[in-house]
């Protein structure tokens, strides 16, 4: 039998008329590579073989037995088949029973020795049963009365329960691994030997057998760790290359007058926190070097991170240079270059307008310039603001993904900034900076993250980047009441809300985003069992419609029963951009008093007069996202609330929430959503490109870290990875996953 390759078609093995072939298609299997690389999600351990008399109920257990009778039928009443047989062994006798599986009458026929392993469970009648145990015959050969020799796949061993399918089991695809397994597929090891030695780390032959069928469970736990390790070492190799890349690159200095900076920061009507002045203090020191600034400014929400990055484009635009600054919404975009002009308002005075650089603002609906004076502010065509950047007469730009289109460019870009960067993909971060505008220089770079990112992602993810903290709020910000609100609690909020709202106040009112799948599961389907993997196409669109539908009929009630004599406005992503900014206008300037919205307020949004967020269901979101939510209030001179309104009384759920409570801060809340769900609730698979194995190991600081001093390692002795032709080509491709957006 000739040996296979990873990039052989399965069909090769499998064969092109297997009816499983299409049920792997369906979730992307279509090669060994594929297959292989489909790891188990858990075990379950049939290790130890019971006699019929040993079985207790609830048991999980393997029986050898022999068939003695079996028969199928036809329940009408339940509209199944069942399938019975009789089991025997020295030690006494059981009944098995089968579902909708009228094929094992002629599979086990009587006579038949085979394993059986499953759950004894106890009949209504009190008589012990396994029931739909999975069965495996055991082959005897002439001389040799038991299984010596024989490997078994489904019983009687850990036993591999992978991600399925309609119409595809695990069973299924056990089989179809052990067919791959036998035609002996190539394996060419690529992690170097001194880095296996060092972190006990199996070749990668050896983790593949042991992933899928590991003899003991300290065998399969270690053959995950080596596929945790080899993700987070391929991706620490990238950040760290990338970060020496930049080293060498040259960028424009600008350098900063002291007193000038003292003057305007003596301008502003508040004094910088203690961590506003350390973080504006290290970007200026990185943007006077001749290489690139490459610079994360984190902090909680309305800690004053905009007007750090605001000082440093003033910056930038004082040196002849211009500043982009790219935001993920319309929203949030308008909302910087309104915060702009309010720092040139108050900066203006003695100085003159015309000492201000202009601002632009371009998104999908506007292209408008604003030259520093009361009123000085037009709409202009956008290839006209194009034009104007490339001319260099616009020196400071806000906008969204409209920046990097093909028609903007600039004469001499210096600084790119970029709000909440994980939610713009890898190219579209590069495409900005390339539009530097002068031959070989590459601009500074600075992200802002109101997201708080826990370490362990921020070390892997963001690891090519230096870091800057905002750790307190401003003076005068006071703390927020959050409260979780039980079903059976409802109606005395909606009082609170309306006295509240009689008073002057504003409110928010978030609807939950829904997962497609839990939906479809509560509404009687069978999830991804029963459709197969969905395209992430139909996933956004299915999610876009729940959504709509959530902040529709909230609407509703909240305008016709609970609240008849309010003015309650709705806005969502569906709206188009001039319709959602008039609404957002309207709500600032007190014309509506609850805004009922999907999660398009989580960044960005300052309305000082709003004092209460009230978040509808809010058990589903994650605990970052909450504290990005209640962060929309608490901006102005009243005391402010956050009602967290869940839908069921469970402790399990609110237990959760009550972390929202409990944390000091956003980062020690981060560290706890991560612990409860995952990284790919701060990142999705379209920003990070991340395989499952590697999103799931970044819960694991110590893993990281073992990664990242093994790839500082190998970088040390050999940069380029010129010597090792195998990881460099390992590194390439999974470049490329990265980069795939």
């Amino acid at each position: 039998m000739p040996q296979i390759a990873l990039d052989t078609p399965l069909f090769e093995v499998v064969g092109a008329r297997s009816p499983s072939l299409r049920r792997l298609e369906k979730m992307g299997i279509r090669t060994v590579r594929d297959l292989l690389w489909h790891f188990p999600a858990r075990y379950e351990d049939f290790t130890k073989t019971y006699t019929v008399a040993e079985l207790e109920p609830g048991q999980q257990a393997t029986l050898r037995a022999v068939v003695e009778d079996i028969k199928a039928r036809h329940s009408f009443r339940r509209h199944m088949s069942i399938v019975e047989a009789t089991l025997a062994d020295d030690s006494g006798s059981i009944r098995a029973v089968w579902f909708n599986q009228p094929y094992l009458a002629n599979t086990l026929r009587p006579g038949r020795e085979a394993n059986f392993s499953g759950k004894a469970s106890v009949s209504d009648e009190g008589d012990l049963y396994l029931n739909n145990p999975t069965y495996e015959l055991v082959r005897l050969r002439p001389g040799i009365r038991d299984d010596e020799g024989q490997e078994f796949s489904h019983t009687g061993r850990l036993v591999p329960v992978y991600p399925e399918t309609q119409g595809l089991t695990s069973r299924g695809i056990r089989f179809a691994v052990q067919q791959v397994f036998r035609r002996r597929p190539a394996f060419k090891e690529w992690i170097p030997e001194g880095v296996l030695a060092e972190f006990a780390l199996p070749p990668l032959e050896e983790a593949l057998h042991a992933i899928h069928f590991p003899r003991t469970v300290d065998e399969a736990h270690a053959a995950r760790a080596r596929f945790s390790f080899e993700d987070l070492f391929l991706l620490q190799l990238i950040t760290l290359q990338e970060k020496m890349k930049l080293a060498v690159r040259h960028a424009p200095p600008l350098k900063t007058d002291i007193e000038w900076m003292k003057g305007l920061l003596g301008k502003l009507p508040f004094e910088l926190t203690p961590s506003q002045k350390k973080s504006l203090w290290e970007i200026v020191q990185d943007m006077e070097r001749s290489h690139p600034m490459n610079r994360l400014l984190q902090g909680d929400v309305g800690s004053g991170k905009t007007i750090v990055a605001a000082l440093a484009a003033l910056i930038a635009a004082r040196n002849g240079y211009q500043a982009a600054f790219m935001a993920p919404t319309e929203i949030l975009a308008r909302q910087h270059f309104e915060t702009m002009k309010k720092l040139f308002a108050h900066i203006a005075d003695g100085a003159g307008a015309d000492a201000l650089p202009p601002l632009g603002l371009l998104t999908a609906s506007a292209a408008i310039v604003h030259y520093g004076g009361e009123g000085l502010e037009t709409r202009v065509p956008k290839q006209d603001l194009g034009a104007k950047a490339a001319r260099g007469e616009v020196p400071i730009i806000f906008g969204t993904h409209a920046l990097i289109q093909r028609t903007v460019n600039f004469k001499a870009l210096g600084l790119v900034i970029i709000d909440e960067q994980h939610r713009f993909g890898v190219s579209q971060r590069a495409e900005l900076a390339a539009k530097a505008g002068e031959g070989g220089v590459v601009p500074h770079f600075l992200s802002m993250s109101a997201t708080p990112i826990p370490r362990t992602l921020m070390l892997s993810i963001f690891g090519d980047l230096d870091l800057s903290l905002i750790t307190e709020l401003p003076s005068g910000r006071k703390p927020i009441a959050t409260s979780i609100v039980p079903p059976a609690e409802r109606a005395s909020s909606y009082s609170f809300i309306h006295k509240e709202v009689k008073a002057g106040r504003q409110v928010f009112v978030i609807c939950p985003r829904i997962d497609p799948a839990e939906d479809d599961e509560e509404k009687g389907g069978s999830g991804n069992a029963a459709q197969g993997a969905a395209s992430p196409a139909r996933l956004r669109a299915l999610k876009t419609a729940l959504e709509l539908k959530s902040v529709k009929e909230e609407f509703e009630k909240l305008s016709k029963e609970v609240f008849p004599d309010l003015r309650i406005a709705m806005l969502h992503g569906q709206m188009k951009a001039k319709e959602k900014e008039e609404i957002m206008k309207r709500f600032k300037e007190r014309e509506s008093d609850i805004l009922v919205s999907t999660s398009v307020v989580e960044v960005g949004v300052d309305v000082p007069n709003a004092t209460i967020m009230m978040i509808e269901g809010a058990e589903r979101f994650g605990l970052a996202q909450l504290y990005q939510f209640r962060g929309r209030v608490g901006r102005g001179e009243h005391a402010s609330h956050c009602f967290l309104m869940t839908t069921t009384a469970a402790q399990a759920a609110n237990a959760r929430l009550k972390a929202i409570l409990e944390a000091k801060n956003g980062f020690e809340l981060a560290e706890k959503d991560l612990q409860l769900r995952g990284p790919g609730q701060f990142f999705g698979q379209v920003q990070t490109g991340l395989p499952d194995v590697a999103m799931e190991a970044l819960r694991d600081p110590e893993l990281v870290k073992r990664s990242r001093d093994a790839a500082a390692k190998v970088l040390r002795d050999d940069p380029p990875l010129k010597k090792d032709a195998a990881l460099r080509k390992k590194v390439a491709e999974f470049r490329a996953i990265l980069h795939r957006e």
